[in-house]
């Protein structure tokens, strides 16, 4: 395979945030701005479970996050909890709004907090350059739930920890859809239309909200090509590189591009795309005023606390059936991941813990808890007969592979461009059918492949 991965660097580290979102890649680029450096080579020994006895959890972290709409709030409430319990400690928070574009400079030094978000422009062979291992799958599977460990794992270790795990569906308004008299819940692309179809003839509503002006909420169509139409945990990492014409008819990605350009060509969206607003679409769903918005289940609770509606805002699966069952990609979330250099990692390590064990942090972000046998959200109650699909990580031979041809093919299926193209031919203002640019899109993934792929 040819090694091009620094010129695709920019392209995957503008579009990482999206893929953190949904959990699911697994390293993006080979080379990263931040292996630039060279480090040395030292005994990778895992920073264990905090042992109470000892005494060692003590003195000042900081902890950088993404997370910039809870540091002042939530946050503070668990830093609060985890001080008490562990007198004598000192959390600091350091919020990042652009958090991949300037973590993956900042990793270039060694001054990136005690705990941070494991970076998804890090591959994981990578990881032992800048992260600390917290266990093997083994020791942890116990404990965790063994396949949300895999995909920040590397050489028998794992370096991250799911802060919460998403499952990928449709976020949609219940009191929308039952005014439109639309009984049951979407199984298939058809029955999705017909449902939005009822929600325009019947209410006052914007069937569907595409937030195109956004570009980035595009995005969160293509997790759906993965686990919940593909249902085949191997597709996206391990498969799809190799796939001949992969935006064919019948395959993952000509049917869930299909259905958003089939939903703008019916008319069941907003007027003018182009002037949609994400912070102004959130306040409208919860009002009534949408009646579904194609988000990951991170987004559930922003929309639920958007308005008086809070009980108003449900949350479905992607409508696609394989022998008549309905499945759904899921992923971790940003994974918690020490700073190899850190030089508290005992007390980095009790923050990590506290956090997914005890502060109940996934739960009220309406997402799936990383502690085995803990329950569901109430949030995702749509899922229950609904089998969760997790991307198994790319083989060695396959590491950063997707990510290449992707970027390198222009198809870029995590940026928005082309998917805000598929929107506007729909619209009819580019002159071009929904084939002519799938054709398009086979043609330029075969020529990255034939480039990358020896």
């Amino acid at each position: 395979m040819k090694k091009k991965w620094i010129a695709v660097l920019l392209m995957v580290t503008m579009t990482a945030a999206t893929l953190a979102g949904c959990g699911n890649s697994t390293g993006a680029a080979k080379d990263t701005a931040a292996a630039t450096t060279a480090q040395e080579e030292e005994s990778q020994t895992p920073v264990e479970s905090v042992a109470k006895e000892t005494g060692s959890v003590t003195g000042e972290i900081t902890v950088i996050t993404n997370r910039t709409d809870l540091v002042d709030n939530r946050f503070e409430e668990y830093k609060q909890e985890f001080e008490k319990k562990y007198p004598g400690t000192t959390v600091k928070f350091e919020a990042i709004t652009d958090y991949e574009g300037d973590i993956a400079i900042r990793l270039s030094t060694t001054e990136y907090g005690d705990v941070l978000p494991l970076p998804n422009i890090v591959a994981n062979g990578d990881f032992p350059n800048y992260f600390e291992p917290l266990g093997t799958v083994d020791e942890l599977k116990d404990k965790y739930k063994e396949e949300f460990l895999r995909g920040k794992h590397y050489d028998g270790q794992v370096y991250g920890l799911a802060s919460t795990i998403n499952a990928q569906g449709i976020a949609y308004n219940k009191k929308v859809f039952a005014d439109a008299g639309v009984t049951e819940i979407p199984t298939s692309p058809e029955a999705f239309l017909e449902a939005l179809q009822m929600i325009k003839d019947n209410t006052e509503a914007i069937p569907y909200y595409t937030n195109f002006g956004a570009g980035w909420p595009l995005n969160q169509w293509q997790d759906h090509c993965w686990g919940s139409v593909a249902a085949d945990a191997d597709y996206h990492n391990n498969i799809m590189p190799h796939e001949e014409n992969p935006f064919s008819p019948g395959k993952s990605n000509y049917i869930v591009h299909k259905l958003l350009f089939d939903i703008v060509a019916q008319g069941l969206c907003e007027a003018d795309p182009v002037t949609t607003d994400w912070e102004q679409s959130k306040v409208m769903i919860n009002n009534g005023e949408i009646g579904a918005m194609t988000l990951g289940s991170w987004a559930i609770t922003q929309l639920q606390y958007a308005g008086e509606n809070f009980e108003d805002i449900g949350y479905m699966p992607f409508p696609y059936q394989v022998d008549g069952v309905q499945y759904a990609t899921a992923g971790a979330d940003y994974c918690y991941a020490i700073n190899k250099n850190s030089k508290n990692k005992e007390t980095a390590r009790a923050w990590i813990d506290f956090m997914i064990d005890e502060s109940g942090f996934a739960l009220s972000e309406g997402g799936i808890s990383l502690v085995k046998d803990s329950p569901m959200p109430d949030s995702l109650k749509d899922f229950a007969n609904v089998t969760l699909i997790v991307d198994n990580p790319a083989t060695p031979e396959n590491d950063g592979l997707f990510d290449l041809i992707s970027n390198e093919s222009e198809v870029a299926l995590y940026a928005d461009l082309q998917k805000q193209r598929l929107v506007e031919a729909a619209m009819g203002t580019r002159n071009e059918s929904f084939d002519e640019i799938m054709e398009e899109w086979n043609q330029w993934w075969t020529e990255a492949q034939n480039e990358n792929i020896e």
